[in-house]
């Protein structure tokens, strides 16, 4: 028997080996998680219209990048068998291959970060093979794979450990996790508003390598990630699938376009292939509409939402996916609609409410430990001028978000002209994103939330907002809070005890 090498590691989906979760598989793992090393298995990576499948990944922060194919060869298959290198054949189950791989990675390296990124060391996972029996292989086999490169049936975690710290000296110049592997993993890199970039948590790649079918629900705490990574997913089934179609519905226009913003820069900087206007980014009036339109009957105004009886009877076969984010934030009977015209299609609704089984959760936040939550007692508008007039002593208006009921946002909006330089924006959601400007101190209420924060929020007029928007206001501010209010009540009594800081 001869076993071909070849020169393409990897292998186009159609020819993907799934990495079984074997023996050897189980100790590369709790090497990983005892040496803090990130490991990915069964992943692609995806470049321009290119996708190249992965069985293992490990990445050492202090040395660079193990590649690791796995092959089931047992030692009677190969006592009788020689070697080569090959080139220009197709992988499989009976071959192994490197050098493609390399050159794949570096030119994702050069186009993202303008260079070649870190050194790649090789590896074989030979579950069916022990130590004893490789030296009986021949010579062949010994020249292109050298023992120091394969982990054996019965390699221990020592052993293992032993060869992959060999591959090179450890050191401490190599960039950072987040910078080496958003470069390689597009499909689990959040791209944030401020252009940093962060791996996904266990949570969230979990998610977004699950597939959802029917109904499901995700529940993620406040600062979770979740607007990020269900546009992380939306993306990664396109390139799976460019047929698929996907709707992603925001409550508001502003937070569609937002969103829309978000998804151009995510394709840009992972720079794939993928039509981000077959990816449809709507509002729940703009889905209606589509319907109504379909039955020839009259459109709905705005962002009213309304669900006419015959709505209800028809069906409507608009995407294979629907995932609505906020559904907390949307009327009961609008989600009830999405359940009728999916009911042979797929849905997620997005829950920032923890109180049922959720398929998916996303229980790790990111809110700052050093947030502060401050309750001030005191007539509600006069305290809001002076903590904004205190605050742009030393932070841009932008930084600043005010959320009350309509009047308090008007009056606040007429005397902040004696405040600030540059003139507030009163929040309209049903406005597209280009026709309003959000660098500037933001006056909104409780309804039109979805889609904006702010390093400074300050909170009036809490009677107005219902527990859930009450619930979703809490969570906006990046640094600090401040619920100003006259009388005290339970609810505020509820609010102190769950989020009260210790002023200092």
């Amino acid at each position: 028997m001869n076993f071909s090498f070849l020169t393409s590691f990897f292998k186009e989906k159609k020819h993907t080996l799934q990495l079984p979760d074997s023996l050897l598989v189980k100790k590369l793992k709790q090497i990983s998680k005892e040496n803090n090393f990130l490991l990915y298995d069964n992943v692609t990576l995806y470049h321009h219209a290119r996708s190249f499948f992965i069985p293992l990944i490990i990445l050492d922060p202090n040395r660079g990048i193990y590649l690791f194919e796995y092959k089931d060869w047992s030692y009677d298959e190969l006592k009788s068998a020689t070697v080569e290198k090959s080139t220009n054949l197709d992988a499989s189950q009976e071959n192994l291959a490197f050098e493609k791989a390399h050159d794949f990675i570096k030119q994702k390296f050069n186009e993202l970060s303008h260079n070649d990124g870190v050194e790649i060391f090789n590896f074989l996972l030979m579950e069916n093979l022990n130590i004893g029996e490789y030296a009986h292989l021949d010579i062949s086999f010994k020249e292109l794979l050298p023992e120091h490169r394969v982990m054996f049936h019965d390699s221990s975690h020592e052993e293992i450990l032993q060869k992959l710290k060999a591959s090179k000296q450890a050191t401490s110049s190599l960039p950072s996790p987040t910078d080496i592997l958003s470069n390689l993993l597009i499909q689990y890199t959040i791209f944030d508003k401020n252009k940093n970039l962060h791996l996904c948590t266990k949570e969230q790649k979990h998610f977004i390598d699950s597939d959802i079918h029917d109904h499901q629900t995700l529940f993620a705490r406040p600062k979770s990630g979740k607007t990020n990574t269900i546009l992380l997913k939306a993306i990664l089934e396109k390139l799976k699938n460019p047929d698929i179609r996907i709707s992603i519905i925001e409550p508001t226009t502003l937070a569609s376009d937002i969103l829309k913003q978000k998804l151009i820069n995510t394709v840009e900087r992972g720079i794939v292939e993928v039509d981000i206007t077959s990816i449809h980014i709507i509002t729940p009036g703009e889905l209606i509409n589509k319907h109504l339109t379909k039955l020839n009957k009259s459109t709905l105004d705005g962002e009213a939402i309304h669900i006419d009886s015959t709505l209800m009877n028809k069906n409507f076969n608009i995407a294979d996916l629907i995932i609505c984010d906020d559904s907390d934030l949307l009327p009961n009977e609008f989600i009830a609609y999405l359940k009728h015209i999916q009911k042979k299609s797929d849905l997620l609704l997005i829950s920032n409410q923890n109180n049922k089984n959720h398929t998916y959760v996303f229980e790790k936040s990111f809110v700052s430990k050093h947030r502060n939550t401050l309750f001030k007692q005191s007539n509600p508008h006069a305290k809001a001028l002076q903590i904004i007039s205190k605050l742009l002593e030393s932070n841009p208006s932008s930084d600043i978000l005010v959320i009350s009921d309509t009047l308090s946002k008007e009056k606040l909006n007429d005397d902040l002209e004696f405040f600030i330089r540059d003139k507030a924006v009163l929040l309209d959601s049903s406005k597209n994103l280009i026709d309003q400007n959000l660098n500037a101190l933001l006056l909104s209420t409780y309804d039109q939330l979805s889609g904006v924060d702010a390093k400074y929020v300050l909170l009036m007029d809490l009677d107005s907002a219902s527990d859930i928007q009450t619930d979703y206001a809490m969570n906006l501010a990046d640094d600090t809070l401040y619920i100003l209010y006259e009388d005290d009540s339970q609810k505020l009594q509820d609010l102190r005890n769950k989020y009260e800081s210790n002023e200092n």
